[in-house]
């Protein structure tokens, strides 16, 4: 039986590994921490709308619930050449046949970053945050400051979804504490127009929502620095905060930039439409890259996002056992990009969808807002296999 590691215990990884499982693999996932978080839900930690370990998958009962075998651990070097992976532990992982990374991004380094909290960065960040708003709230007034950066090396590693939502869910908690008038909030962004990849549709209606909602905008000046009290510009000009969530773009993950793993500009690895690094001939090796850590090509509207994550895992479950029976019948990620989802607010939200023909965004009142905390109990009961997976979700 052909063994299989993989690296990453998020969307990507767990999806692969229980794919593979299925097909009868010896099949092995390393993860450095005990559980698998689901990010888009996240976003009512800080609201106090869910608790943390809503939004969190005990991975010993995916593992138990999939059948693979698992090791709770940090990855310290990959070897390519070499073919093993080293762990911080202090084991060396060389006897598999296929090695499988999905190990995540890094984030880019801004100065004074540690003056801000994120909430795509490490999970227990999102109790910072709640925990921060509930000092502001009981304090009784104060600014509040929310937005993302990117990446000029690759502009699919941006994640500015949460930050919209996130703040949406704050003007909601704050309307209904009859608090909301005491409190400036403000969106800001180093790009002019930040969401424009979601189409000009989407642009135009955030546009709107932040007008109603009183949300103050700030475009299109580059950060130089964050500071305790706010956020200073390349101009000099600064944005008060008593808070600040930031979260910032995606960027080389640091065990592959020191690896000897092909990688584009911004230190993703290359891989070719079905996940797999080429050979300096251009001949497959053994070794797959999915989710984040991987360079997504395509489209320049393109993101990184849940879902394409799973697509990567599911095609590249599908491309090893191709290749096992001696086929080339492989499947590539590149078809299925696109950019979707349910941009929650607190009291509703709105369906975003784009791809290379169309893109919009469908406002869905009350509703909507369900439905993603909906989406929230799919995904972890369908990960358990409690329920059947949705094709597509």
């Amino acid at each position: 039986m052909k063994k299989i590691l993989i690296l990453g215990g998020g969307f990507a990884g767990v999806d692969a590994a229980a794919h593979l499982q299925k097909m009868n693999y010896d099949v092995t996932l390393v993860s450095d921490r005990e559980y698998f978080y689901i990010y888009p839900t996240s976003i009512w930690i800080p609201t106090h709308e869910s608790e943390f370990k809503d939004v969190c998958v005990d991975l010993v009962k995916l593992r138990d619930a999939h059948g693979f075998k698992l090791i709770l651990d940090r990855v310290q070097e990959i070897s390519k050449e070499q073919n093993y992976v080293k762990l911080i532990g202090g084991k060396t992982l060389d006897d598999y046949d296929y090695l499988i990374i999905a190990m995540g991004a890094s984030k880019m380094k801004h100065k004074g970053l540690e003056n801000t909290l994120s909430i795509c960065g490490a999970p227990k960040d999102s109790l910072a945050i709640r925990d921060a708003l509930d000092a502001l709230v009981a304090k009784g007034s104060g600014k509040i400051a929310m937005g993302f950066g990117g990446n000029p090396k690759d502009s699919s590693a941006v994640r500015g979804g949460p930050g919209f939502e996130l703040l949406f869910n704050v003007h909601n908690m704050l309307v209904k504490k009859g608090i909301r008038d005491n409190y400036e909030l403000t969106f800001f962004a180093p790009m002019a127009e930040p969401g424009k990849r979601m189409g000009p549709q989407a642009l135009k209606m955030m546009d709107i929502m932040f007008n109603k909602l009183g949300i103050k905008q700030h475009f299109g000046k580059k950060i130089q620095e964050f500071q305790q009290d706010g956020i200073l510009f390349e101009d000099e000009s600064k944005l008060e905060a008593d808070f600040t969530m930031f979260i910032p773009a995606g960027t080389g993950h640091e065990i592959i930039i020191n690896s000897d793993l092909p990688t584009n500009e911004a230190g993703f690895i290359k891989t070719d439409d079905f996940s797999c690094v080429l050979n300096e001939d251009g001949s497959l090796s053994n070794i797959y890259a999915i989710g984040d850590i991987a360079a997504l090509e395509g489209y320049d509207w393109r993101a990184k996002q849940g879902h394409i994550a799973e697509v990567m895992a599911k095609n590249t479950a599908h491309n090893i056992h191709e290749r096992e029976i001696k086929s080339t019948n492989f499947k590539g990620y590149n078809e299925h990009l696109n950019i979707l989802c349910v941009m929650d607010s607190g009291d509703g939200a709105a369906f975003v969808y784009r791809d290379s023909k169309k893109a919009f965004m469908l406002p869905m009142p009350i509703f909507g807002h369900w439905l993603k905390k909906g989406w929230g109990v799919y995904c972890r009961n369908s990960k358990l296999g409690k329920i059947p997976r949705i094709p597509g979700m």
